[in-house]
This record gives structure tokens, C-alpha cells and sequence, in this order.
């Protein structure tokens, strides 16, 4: 028997794999089953060459559990081990076998799987002790035994061992007992092995057999050695496509299409991706894609691979070009991933404008499923944003869809202001905007539907790349501001008349958690007396802040509301003449006090224009003082005055409660108040 210590630099060198060399412990399955299929893979080589001239025989590799004796067996019927390969490759770490051997074979050893040689040492984050028992493939090998406690001693004997192939056998420490529990070692070999090349065996089939489940005599073979992504695309229906996803994502509705990835130049790049019914919950979509090399799972967190918005994808991508580092379970990133991603990006847009062209009934069937994929690609992707202009749609509040030229096409005759600005308008809710929708399209104007969680976002996004044109909410503003022409239309209500009513109004405006601000506009006597608009700037940054989920000045403010009054409507001059009817006398006395008070105020400004703070004498300061306040005290009395009589005025609360009935704003017992009221009135 031989003793030694492993050859390494850094002494320390156990406890920093049992710690941090991986990212989870269980990934020591994938290793130690990683390097089993190369050693398979390696004889079939050796095979195919004409080296290897004996029976490949049963290839299987087999995973067992011993409860009793706390063991993990893995075991494979590969190229072996001499007891110089494993001096070499176990005893001094990070020689790669891998890697010599894909030097000797370049053009043959495609398959190979590890380049790093530490795989192996992964069994000791779970393992108090491994052994491994081995026999080379070549004429006349010895067979040898080695193991190992988990320190830098070994020791290495021959073995008795007579068939080709490697045993590794973990003695499973106290700490990682749920390794020997069948349905947990199920599961990582369901996450890790299921498509890799080699077939491997855990346990026998089982079956129903008088009323309880027995063993069969058959191997229970846990993965798909072919799986679709290997296969030509023309070789796979769209049938094999919809299995494919039902086997990787057994809960989840059919998926919209696919995009089959078989590249071999510059760089190789098998897969499949799918594109999900995107709900409006991005995040949970996300570590969707499975990243593979050479058929064994990496992992599912593919930010480095992909760019930001394709993480939304569903399937599998499988590069060997894809550098790993030493645990492969995570991604270094360099030039040739930056290459990868671009391709992939492009096949995307290819397939989208591709499926866009060919059936453009189907593709607007499922733009409610695809647009927040899209929007999303379009705000975080240059290159990607360019290519979708051909296909993203543009959706109105009637069902209709529109590319972005096309939408461009249909409203800039109709919907270009006086300053030559095209004017998008949109709503986020048909039913709560309806009235504004229509009263847009009572002036032959189109209004999108942006409904979406990312429509605030993305119609910024727009306007930085749309020439002279800007988005406006419907309810924003009245719909002869929204799309401002040169038209003017004289008011029918004076400046003194407008100054009086908006006491008269705000008797009757909502409490303080909002804020109300009267203005005055002459519109048709046909348009609505009283509309409630809410500013579109304010509204958009409290969305976007909303969708952040990030604190900013805006979210402190108050909902702020314009009460846009029309001084044409027959309604409002009916209110302002009952005003001058019943407070007109009153009003005209404390007019023209405040004439008298206004003149000695400017007669007093205008002696002080000149002479700086300490050169007015006091008895200026005082009665100019005196002048201010009485002002102040005849508005506060004027304004009394017209909001006494405004809250007698059922027709003026009817009115507001119209405008916040149509903003959605008035609930509950405002709500049932109102209903009463138009009862009364009717009457």
C-alpha cells in the first residue's frame, strides 16, 4: 500500500471546497455523474478512432444509495483510471484529465464536459470520506483503490476491480444526511441529469402489484440521453415542440411559439426558446431559461448570457463556447458571450418579424401576451428596439391594431396641434374613461388603449424617439387643450363673472386629501359643463414611482385635480345669473369699497418706488398696512358671501357631482347622495 499527501498549494485547500468553492453543496452530484459521462464519452472516442478495439457493452452509469452505511455510489463503465492518471489527476488538483485529453483528441472530443479537474473534490463538502475504485481501459491495467478522509492524506492500493470503469463511493458525513434520502438525490438528478448524453440508471422501475408498488428487475433510467434541442429543426413538429415544454414545465399554460437555435459558427449554440403567456408579474418569470454544456445543467439564472428583457423567456440554451468558471455555476463574462447574446437577440427579433409577416392575424391574437416582452426589449435593448419598429403594434380602445408607422399614418392629419406636435392620445382604462374617450372621438380623434403594467414606461421611452410628438392621457386636460389648434372661441362669462363662481364651485369640492383647481374655458355649448382633468405630468411620475416601487417627492404630494368649468355651457350662465340676481347688489357695495381701498393702495406703491426700505416713513408703512388687511378682510367677506350661497345651490353640486362621477371619483355616500338629488331634481 501506498500513502502519500495530495499535491497542492494551499493548505487550506478542504475547507475552502467544503465552504465556497461551490455555490451549493448539492452540486457534488453533478460533478461527480459530469465526470462519469466523460469518462463514458472519452471510450466512445477512443472507439470511434479505432484506439479502443474491445466491447463498448453496457454504458450505464448507475447511482445507488447504502442507508446503512451511509453511502453514495456512483459508478460508471468509462475509460478507468491507472494508477499514474490517478496520482496525476486526484492527487495533484486542478490537472485536468479533460483537458489533456481534449488536446490528443480535438477533433473527436466535442463531448467532453470538464475543464477544470476540481470537479472530483466537490464530494467532500458532503462526504467525511470518498473512495474511489478503478480500472483503465487499457491491455493489462491494474485496478486501483484510493481514498481519502478529507485531509491531504490518501492512501492508494491495488484493486481487485475486473470490469472497465470508474466507482466513486462518498461515506456521507453527518451533516448531510438528506443525501441519502431517495426522493432528494430523485430530485437532483431531475435537475442536473436529465438530458445528459449518457443514459444513468437510479433503482429499478416500479409498478402496482396487488395493491402496492414493487421493484421490476428493469433500471430506472432518469434522463433523456436525445433531447430536442440536439435534434435537427427539421427533423422536430410542432407537436414535439409542445411535449418538449409540457416535460420542462409541467405546470403552466401552452406557450405562444418557439424559436429552435442550431448555430455552429462562430461559436456553437443549440436550444429552444419559448415565449410564454407574459402575466404582469415580470419578476416571477424570471430563471425560466436552462442553461446547459454539453447537456448538463449549469444553471438557470442566465442574466450574463442573455440580455435583461429575454430572461422573460421560457426553454433551454446548451454552448460549450460558454465560458464557465471553476464551480460552473457561474458565468464569466467575456467578448464571445457578448457575441452569443447578440445572436440570440437577433433570432428573436428574425422570429417575431418573421411569424409578424407570414400570419398577421395570429400575431395580433397574441400581442396581449407578447407586448410586455416587447416593450420590455424595446426600452433596455438599442439594437433590439430598431428591429421591432417593423412588428410592435400599437393597440386603439376599439380592438384595432396598428404598427407604428401605420398609427402614424391614420392620425397626423387629424391629430397634429397648432405647434406642428403630433398628439398620441391614450387611455389606461376604457371603462373609467369613457366619457373622455368619447369625447375625443366626438372630434374624429383615435385614442390608444396603454393598459399594460409597462405602458407608462414605455411611452416615455416613445416620445425620445418619435419626431414632434408626445403622448396625452385622455383625461389630462380638455380634449381642445389636449390637441390645441388655432381655434378660439369667445366666453360668454366676464373675468368679474368667472371670479365669482369659483367660490360658488368650491362649496362643494371633495375634502382636503385632494386638491381641486378651478379653471375656465370657452368651449362649445354642447360640451359637458363641468370636467374634472387630472395634470398628465404629476399623473405619470406617481405611475411610474408606483411601478418602481421607490420613494420620491411625488408620492408625499396629493392627488391634484384641475375643475375645468365651460363659460359657454347655458348651464353655468344660468348659475352665474342667479349669482348676480341674488348677491348682486352686495357684491357691487363690496366691489366698489375695494376700488376705493385698491386706488389708495397703488397711490401708496407708487410713493415708494425709489426710496429703499429705511427712507419710507412709518406712517406710510402703517397705512399701507391698515389697506392690506381691509382688502384682505372684504375678499374673505366677498368669498363668504358666494360660497354661503353656493352651498344652497343643488344644481352646482349636481354638476361636480356629474364631472367626478365621470373621473370614477365619486363613491359611497357621496355616491348615494347624488342619486337622491337626481331624483329630487327630476321630480
Amino acid at each position: 500500500m501506498e500513502k502519500g499527501k495530495i499535491n497542492v498549494t494551499t493548505e487550506n485547500i478542504f475547507p475552502i471546497i467544503k465552504k465556497f468553492l461551490y455555490s451549493e453543496h448539492e452540486i457534488f452530484l453533478r460533478e461527480l455523474i459530469s465526470n462519469a459521462v466523460d469518462a463514458t464519452q472519452k471510450l466512445k472516442t477512443l472507439a470511434s478512432v479505432g484506439d479502443f478495439k474491445g466491447e463498448l457493452g453496457d454504458l450505464t452509469i448507475r447511482v445507488s444509495l447504502n442507508k446503512k452505511k451511509k453511502t453514495l455510489t456512483v459508478s460508471d463503465a468509462g475509460i478507468g483510471m491507472t494508477a499514474g492518471e490517478v496520482d496525476k489527476y486526484i492527487n495533484q488538483i486542478a490537472f485536468s484529465s479533460a483537458e489533456d485529453f481534449m488536446e490528443k483528441y480535438k477533433k473527436d472530443s466535442n463531448a467532453i464536459i470538464g475543464h477544470f479537474g476540481l470537479g472530483f473534490y466537490s464530494s467532500f463538502m458532503v462526504a467525511d470520506k470518498v473512495e474511489i475504485d478503478t480500472l483503465s481501459w487499457q491491455d493489462n491495467a491494474q485496478g486501483v483503490l484510493w481514498s481519502c478522509d478529507g485531509s491531504p492524506e490518501f492512501a492508494i492500493d491495488e484493486s481487485k476491480r475486473k470490469e472497465r470503469g470508474t466507482t466513486i463511493t462518498l461515506h456521507l458525513d453527518s451533516d448531510s444526511k438528506e443525501f441519502l434520502e431517495e426522493q432528494k438525490i430523485s430530485e437532483l438528478l431531475d435537475k442536473y441529469c436529465k438530458f445528459l448524453p449518457v443514459e444513468i440508471a437510479f433503482g429499478k422501475e416500479k409498478e402496482w402489484k396487488d395493491g402496492k408498488e414493487v421493484e421490476t428487475g428493469k433500471d430506472h433510467i432518469i434522463n433523456d440521453t436525445k433531447p430536442l434541442w440536439t435534434l435537427p429543426p427539421s427533423e422536430v413538429k410542432d407537436e414535439d415542440y409542445k411535449e418538449f415544454y409540457r416535460k420542462i414545465y409541467p405546470i403552466g399554460d401552452e406557450p405562444l411559439f418557439n424559436i429552435h437555435l442550431n448555430v455552429d459558427y462562430p461559436f456553437t449554440l443549440t436550444g429552444i426558446l419559448y415565449f410564454p403567456r407574459i402575466k404582469n408579474n415580470i419578476e416571477i418569470q424570471k430563471n425560466k431559461i436552462q442553461l446547459y454544456s454539453n447537456q448538463v445543467f449549469v444553471t438557470d439564472s442566465v442574466e450574463g448570457i442573455v440580455p435583461e428583457f429575454l430572461t422573460l423567456l421560457h426553454g433551454v440554451l446548451d454552448s460549450p463556447d460558454i465560458p464557465l468558471n471553476v464551480s460552473r455555476s457561474y458565468l464569466q463574462s467575456d467578448s464571445n458571450v457578448k457575441k452569443i447574446s447578440a445572436h440570440i437577440t437577433k433570432k428573436v427579433a428574425d422570429r417575431l418579424e418573421e411569424i409578424f409577416k407570414n400570419d398577421r392575424e395570429q400575431f395580433e391574437k397574441k400581442w396581449d401576451d407578447l407586448k410586455l416582452f416587447i416593450e420590455y426589449g424595446m426600452m433596455s435593448e438599442e439594437k433590439f428596439h430598431d428591429r421591432a419598429e417593423k412588428f410592435a403594434l400599437l393597440k386603439n380602445v376599439d380592438g384595432k391594431y396598428f404598427t407604428l408607422k401605420e398609427y402614424e399614418e391614420l392620425i397626423k392629419e387629424g391629430q397634429t396641434d397648432k405647434n406642428k406636435t403630433l398628439i398620441y392620445l391614450y387611455a389606461t382604462d376604457k371603462a373609467e374613461q369613457y366619457s373622455y374617450i368619447e369625447a375625443a372621438k366626438a372630434k374624429g380623434y383615435d385614442v390608444l388603449l396603454m393598459d399594460g403594467q409597462l405602458d407608462t414606461h414605455f411611452l416615455n421611452h416613445m416620445e425620445t424617439k418619435l419626431k414632434d410628438s408626445r403622448f396625452a392621457r385622455v383625461d389630462s386636460d380638455i380634449i381642445d387643450k389636449l390637441i390645441d389648434k388655432e381655434e378660439t372661441r369667445e366666453s360668454k362669462l366676464t373675468s368679474e363673472q368667472q371670479a365669482d363662481l369659483t367660490p360658488v364651485f368650491q362649496a362643494h369640492l371633495p375634502g382636503q386629501e385632494m386638491n381641486y383647481f378651478v379653471s375656465y374655458e370657452s368651449l362649445s355649448e354642447e360640451d359637458h359643463p363641468v370636467m374634472i382633468t387630472q395634470s398628465e405630468f404629476m399623473r405619470r411620475m406617481k405611475d411610474m414611482e408606483q411601478l418602481s416601487g421607490q420613494a420620491s417627492m411625488y408620492g408625499n404630494l396629493p392627488d391634484s385635480y384641475n375643475l375645468v368649468i365651460n363659460s359657454n355651457h347655458p348651464l353655468v350662465n344660468k348659475i352665474a345669473g342667479g349669482i348676480e340676481k341674488k348677491l348682486g347688489k352686495k357684491l357691487e357695495e363690496l366691489r366698489t369699497e375695494k376700488k376705493g381701498l385698491s386706488e389708495e393702495q397703488q397711490l401708496l406703491e407708487k410713493a415708494k418706488e425709489g426710496k429703499k426700505e429705511e427712507e419710507i416713513p412709518q406712517s406710510e408703512k402703517d397705512q399701507m398696512e391698515v389697506v392690506n388687511k381691509k382688502l384682505g378682510e372684504l375678499e374673505d367677506k366677498r368669498i363668504a358671501l358666494l360660497k354661503k350661497h353656493g352651498k344652497n345651490q343643488k344644481l352646482v353640486k349636481q354638476l361636480i357631482d356629474l364631472a367626478l362621477l365621470a373621473n370614477n371619483q365619486l363613491k359611497g355616500e357621496d355616491l348615494a347622495a347624488f342619486v337622491k338629488r337626481s331624483v329630487d331634481l327630476i321630480k
